[in-house]
């Protein structure tokens, strides 16, 4: 069994048809896969924002929702959301549900790198301290929901696309 992270490639209709390398479906000509989001919230009801490591081949530097990720095949969603959350942030998430189930994107970055995914989107409450990996995460922020909805808004090229679309929808 290879120990790369593998991707769950999908058809238009949504259905699995295949996996890949996550390594080399991010392209030019990235196909539709399988991914999802999540937003976590902290105790006091503010919402955790990212920036993405300078090291990410997508949208580096850029600011975005809290995490995300791809399940492995047959990997369930809510697992991969909780492995995630432990790997890119280090954090435990105390509850997680899904918000926008049907939420699916198409956009492509400023060196012409493509996000093609259907991205289940998820929200999160943590109480543990943030440790976030490095080659993930460059800066991070907790703020107030009404704040980020008003930077989105008037700033959106300064996020990515991925939150500029979910946001609105969320709670």
């Amino acid at each position: 069994m290879s120990s790369s992270e593998q991707v769950v490639l999908l058809s238009e209709d949504g259905l699995p048809i295949g996996t890949a390398d996550k390594a080399t479906v991010h392209t030019v000509d990235t196909p539709l896969h399988l991914a999802f989001s999540c937003h976590v919230f902290d105790e006091r009801g503010r919402i955790l924002v990212t920036r993405r490591s300078l090291d990410k081949i997508a949208w580096p530097g850029v600011w975005t929702n809290s995490f995300c990720g791809h399940p492995a095949p047959g990997e369930a969603m809510e697992d991969a959301v909780a492995r995630r959350a432990q790997r890119e942030l280090g954090i435990t998430l105390d509850e997680v549900a899904l918000a926008l189930p049907d939420f699916r994107y198409r956009a492509i970055d400023a060196s012409g790198i493509v996000e093609n995914e259907i991205c289940p989107v998820y929200t999160a409450t943590t109480s543990s301290e943030l440790a976030p990996s490095a080659d993930e995460v460059a800066e991070w922020h907790w703020v107030d929901p009404t704040t980020l909805r008003e930077s989105v808004t008037s700033t959106p090229w300064a996020f990515s696309p991925w939150l500029t679309l979910q946001l609105p929808q969320l709670r």
